[in-house]
C-alpha cells in the first residue's frame, strides 16, 4: 500500500494528513492460530481515587465488593466538525469496562495524545495545532498549570522521561522533536532543546520528515524518534541535566514503510515497530549500551489485502503478548511473543467494534485494554484474559467524540 497520492499531503503537508486518513473507509477479517503457552502471573490491580463529581459505584449498581471506579482520560480533535470540546474526562469500573462520562476539561486545543507523570500528580497533552504545544494539569483538581511551545507544527506524541525531570513531545508537521523540562509540581518550563531531522531525504511519496513519536528506552540511557516521513528512528542520549539531545545512531526501514510507533519488550533488548504506510510490523534488536535499535524483516498484520494503516503496538508488561491497531481494518492483531522477545507469532485478529482505531491502552493491571476509535467517535473496552491474551468485547463502545487517545488510570 502507498499513500504517496494522499490529497491531504498533496495539499498541504503532514498535519492534514493525519486528519485526511481518519475518514478512509474500512474492510473486516479474521485470521486465527493457536495460542502460545501461558504467560507468566500478570501484575496486581492498582487503586485509584475517583475523579472528582465520578460514581461512588460501580456501573452495574451499589456492592459491598465493588471496585472503585478509575479515572479515564479521552483525547480529541476540538477543531474538526463533531470534534471534542477539550479533554473527556470519565471513570471506568476495572472489573466491568463499562464507562460514564464526568466532564470536560476545556482550553486545550486539539488534545489528541495524553501522557502522565510518573508519580501520577501530572497530566500532560500535546495541542496539535499549527503553532505546537504543549500543556500540563494538575490532577488533584484538573488545573491547566500552563503551555509551552514545542517549536514545531501538528505534535501528536508526548511522554515523560521515567525521571520524571523532562517531558518529550514529537512536532509530526514540522518533523522535529522537543524536550521540556518538568518541575516538582509537574509544571513545564521553557524548552530546553529542539531538533529537526533532517537527514536522511523523505522517503517514497513523503513531502518531508514527520516524527511521529519519542520515548525513552527501557534502560533509560536513550530516547527514540519514530519518524514516519524519513523512515528512521533516531536513537539520541538525553543529557539529563541540560535536557539536550545528542544523536547516536540511526535505524533505517524499507523505504516507503512510514514507521510510526515502537513499543519495547520489558526485558529491554527488542523492540516492535508498527509501519502505518507499508502495513507491516517489524522485530528490532537493541542493544542498550549503544543505543541502536536493529530492524529485521516485515511480516504481517494479518489484516489480508485491504487498506490497512498499523497505528499503535503494545506488549503486555510479562512480555508474552503483543497488540496491533489496524485502522481501515478496525480491528486488534494479537501476536504471541516468543523467543525471549525476537520473535512475534500471528495469533488472530479482532474486530474492534468501532471504526478506525487510532491508540490502545492497558488499565494498570492490564485486564483490560482500550481503543479510541478516531471515525466513528467511540472507545471500545476488551476483556483481556490473562493465560491466552485473548481479547472479549467488555459491552457497547463509549461514545466519545472524534476518540483519538484513552488514557486509563
Amino acid at each position: 500500500m502507498n499513500t504517496g497520492a494522499d490529497p491531504a499531503r498533496d495539499a498541504g503537508g503532514g498535519w492534514g494528513r493525519r486528519r485526511f486518513i481518519g475518514a478512509l473507509a474500512g474492510i473486516t477479517a479474521v485470521t486465527t492460530i493457536p495460542a502460545p503457552a501461558a504467560p507468566r502471573t500478570r501484575p496486581a490491580a492498582a487503586t485509584n481515587p475517583p475523579a472528582e463529581g465520578s460514581p461512588a459505584t460501580s456501573a452495574s449498581g451499589p456492592t459491598s465488593s465493588a471496585p472503585t471506579v478509575r479515572r479515564l482520560f479521552l483525547g480529541t480533535y476540538t477543531s474538526v466538525e463533531g470534534g471534542g470540546k477539550g479533554i473527556g474526562l470519565a471513570t471506568y469500573d476495572p472489573a466491568t469496562g463499562a464507562v460514564t462520562a464526568t466532564g470536560t476539561l476545556t482550553g486545550i486545543g486539539d488534545p489528541s495524545y495524553l501522557a502522565t507523570h510518573p508519580k501520577g500528580h501530572t497530566l500532560y497533552a500535546v495541542d496539535e495545532r499549527p503553532q505546537g504545544a504543549v500543556t500540563a494539569v494538575r490532577l488533584t483538581d484538573n488545573k491547566v498549570l500552563g503551555t509551552r511551545s514545542t517549536g514545531g507544527a501538528g505534535p501528536c506524541h508526548l511522554s515523560v522521561h521515567p525521571s520524571g525531570r523532562w517531558l518529550l513531545s514529537a512536532n509530526y508537521t514540522s518533523g522535529s522533536v522537543a524536550v521540556h523540562p518538568v518541575d516538582a509540581s509537574g509544571a513545564l518550563g521553557e524548552r530546553t532543546d529542539l531538533v529537526t531531522h533532517s537527514s536522511p531525504a523523505p522517503g517514497p511519496g513523503q513531502d518531508g520528515p514527520h516524527a511521529h513519536q519519542f520515548v525513552t528506552s527501557p534502560d533509560g540511557g536513550h530516547v527514540l524518534a519514530v519518524d514516519l516521513g524519513t523512515d528512521t528512528v533516531y536513537t539520541y542520549r538525553l543529557d539529563q541535566s541540560k535536557g539536550t539531545l545528542t544523536e547516536v545512531s540511526q535505524a533505517h526501514t524499507r523505504p516507503g514503510a512510514g514507521p510510526r510507533h515502537l513499543t519495547f519488550h520489558p526485558d529491554g533488548r527488542f523492540a516492535y515497530l508498527a509501519n502505518e504506510v507499508d502495513n507491516t510490523v517489524v522485530v528490532c534488536a537493541y542493544d542498550p549500551a549503544s543505543g541502536r535499535l536493529t530492524p529485521g524483516d516485515p511480516q504481517s498484520t494479518g489484516t489480508g489485502a485491504g487498506t490497512n494503516y498499523p497505528a499503535q503496538i503494545l506488549v503486555t508488561s510479562n512480555g508474552s503478548y503483543a497488540y496491533l491497531a489496524n485502522r481501515g481494518h478496525n480491528s486488534l492483531t494479537r501476536y504471541g511473543v516468543e523467543a525471549a522477545g525476537a520473535r512475534l507469532r500471528l495469533l488472530d485478529t479482532v474486530p474492534v467494534g468501532g471504526d478506525f482505531p487510532r491508540h490502545l491502552a492497558f488499565s494498570p493491571d492490564e485486564r483490560l485494554l482500550f481503543t479510541a476509535n478516531q471515525r466513528s467517535s467511540t472507545v471500545s473496552v476488551f476483556h483481556v484474559e490473562g493465560a491466552s491474551g485473548e481479547l472479549r468485547l467488555a459491552g457497547k463502545p463509549f461514545a466519545s467524540p472524534v476518540a483519538v487517545c484513552a488514557l486509563p488510570l
